[in-house]
């Protein structure tokens, strides 16, 4: 069993900067896939990032727009990042972490690949 936590999230203005944090117990994080997803009020949840591995790839919505970056910390081999610049209104919403051991390459962006999930953390950009 893989227990997953976030946290980071808070109140930024548009074009500020927070990052998320997603701390994993229960198994070793770095062969497992790590996805990043977000649900606003009223939507679909949404892919965001993902970290197929420890020293794998790396994907991303094109919506972002190069503004997110993930990352896994070399130290701590069970925390994954998500490094989110010039945040915009329209990035509110509760950002979720999960983890699978086999998520396939071609749905890296699939949330229903990713068994084990976190209980979000809220991000909210002002205007």
């Amino acid at each position: 069993q893989v227990r997953l936590v976030e946290s980071g999230g808070g109140l930024v203005q548009a074009g500020g900067s927070l990052r998320l944090s997603c701390a994993a117990s229960g198994r070793t994080f770095s062969n497992f896939a790590v996805g990043w997803f977000r649900q606003a009020p009223g939507k679909e949840r949404e892919f965001v990032a993902t970290s197929m591995r420890s020293g794998g790839s790396t994907h991303y919505a094109d919506s972002l727009e190069g503004r997110f970056t993930i990352s896994r910390d070399n130290a701590n081999k069970n925390t994954v990042y998500l490094q989110m610049n010039g945040l915009k209104p329209e990035d509110t919403a509760v950002y979720y972490c999960a983890a699978d051991r086999w998520v396939p390459d071609s749905d890296y962006d699939q949330a229903n690949k990713y068994a084990y999930w976190g209980q979000g953390t809220q991000v909210t950009v002002s205007s």
